[in-house]
Parts: C-alpha cells; sequence; structure tokens
C-alpha cells in the first residue's frame, strides 16, 4: 500500500487550536451574533452560552486560534539504513509569530511540489484551518498550502482517515480509533483534543498540549509505516528539533 509515496517527501503535521478568547464575554454584540448563527446546530441543551463558545469555538478558523504546529520528517542515511524521524514544533501565545514562522519553513525549504502533507483529518480540518488563520492575519500562504481552486484530485496530500475509510465515507474513524486498530499506542494519555482550551485557558499548560500535539504527529508518522507494511519507529529514532 501506498507504493507511490515516498517518505521523505512527507511533511506529517498536526495543530492545536482554542477558542480565541477565554469567554463569550469578550466578543462584541456583533461578534455575538455571528458566533450564534455560525454555531447553532452544535448547542447541547444543558450548555449556557459561555459553555457553548468555550467548548465549541476552537474547531471554528473564524473564532478559534491557532496554539501549536507540529511538522514530522522521515530521513535516513541511506537506503539501507532505517528510517528516523525529526519534529519541529511552532507553539505560544503569540499565533501571529507561529504562523508566519511555520509560513516561513515552508517557503525556505518545502516549497517544491514533491512534498506532500500527511496527517488525520489533514485535508478536511488542519490544512484549511491553518489557511484561514494566515488569511486573517495578512500572512502570505505559501504556495505547498495553497490548494484554492483546485479540485480534489489535485490535492495529493496523504490522509490517514481517507486512507482507512478505502472509498466509504459513511463514517468518521479518529486518530485514538485507528492506533487501537492498528496496534499502535494511544496518541491519548492525559488529555483528549476536547480538553485543549480548558488545558490552554484555565490551567496556563501549553507545554502539555505541545507534547500531546507532538505525540498526534508521531502517531501519524507510525501509522504511514504500518500502511505501508514498514517496521515502526523505535524511541531512538525519535528525534526533536529546537
Amino acid at each position: 500500500m501506498l507504493n507511490n509515496i515516498f517518505l521523505s517527501n512527507l511533511l506529517c503535521i498536526d495543530i492545536e487550536t482554542a477558542p480565541a478568547f477565554p469567554s463569550i464575554k469578550k466578543l462584541d454584540a456583533e461578534w455575538k451574533d455571528l458566533w450564534e448563527i455560525k454555531s447553532s446546530r452544535l448547542r447541547e441543551e444543558k450548555e449556557n452560552p459561555d459553555e457553548h463558545y468555550f467548548n465549541h469555538a476552537a474547531i471554528y478558523a473564524e473564532f478559534g486560534k491557532v496554539l501549536c504546529i507540529t511538522i514530522g520528517i522521515f530521513f535516513r542515511k541511506d537506503k539501507k539504513s532505517s528510517w528516523k524521524f525529526r519534529l519541529k514544533t511552532f507553539s505560544g501565545d503569540d499565533e501571529r509569530k507561529i504562523l508566519e514562522d511555520f509560513a516561513e519553513l515552508l517557503k525556505k525549504y518545502y516549497s517544491a511540489d514533491k512534498y506532500l502533507f500527511c496527517g488525520h483529518n489533514v485535508r478536511e480540518f488542519d490544512i484549511p484551518y491553518l489557511c484561514r488563520r494566515m488569511l486573517a492575519l495578512q500572512i502570505e500562504i505559501p504556495s505547498l498550502m495553497d490548494v484554492s481552486g483546485k479540485k480534489p484530485y489535485e490535492v495529493h496530500w496523504v490522509d490517514t482517515m481517507q486512507l482507512w475509510r478505502f472509498g466509504d465515507y459513511k463514517h468518521f474513524t479518529s486518530l485514538r480509533l485507528l492506533a487501537a486498530v492498528l496496534g499502535l499506542p494511544s496518541p491519548k494519555t492525559d488529555m483528549d483534543g476536547k480538553d485543549v482550551g480548558r488545558v490552554y485557558w484555565k490551567e496556563n499548560g501549553l507545554s502539555r498540549i505541545v507534547e500531546y500535539n507532538r505525540r498526534d504527529v508521531i502517531t501519524v508518522a507510525q501509522m504511514i509505516l504500518r500502511f505501508k507494511n514498514l517496521p515502526l519507529l523505535a524511541e531512538n529514532e525519535i528525534t526533536f528539533a529546537d
């Protein structure tokens, strides 16, 4: 499987997002109205307005912000060597700096068409979210990310959720579930995606979010090796760039 995909051309990626503000009370009247219109289908009966905002705003690029981006690349010395995996993380409270630094890295090292983003639900969440946030902050979108106007079959990103579907579009399969099915360690240990906003705004736990984000990228990398029927990465084959 994936015989036409070269590991060294993959950019494994995952992002973490949070509500742009810790409370709906920080929104002015116009933005509160826009939020109600956008999010009405997600409202749960037991949620008050502030809980509704805090629990759901992060999934929308219009109402959330990027806290963390981790990318990982496969590399090896030669064809006889085992694959290794290096990760680099962009994180912090300054979303603009995160996005600018990430965009600069892509423009400098990964502008060639041969490179492909790889992630879980990367087609429908991670990359579109980053593009929307960059546009909102007037940051130039790197060519590797800019697929505006392209047809779906012209976008060759590798999405592990799509790979697992094998053409069946009836069900969503989480990263955690797919990891379990493939016999991989769970990326979800002390927190899950729904906890990110709370950990960031209420617990000041950005470092925990970074670790969580990195585990997701490592899990995606291991999945790709599983799909290609290759040996998994050992712990000492995974490194982190400064």
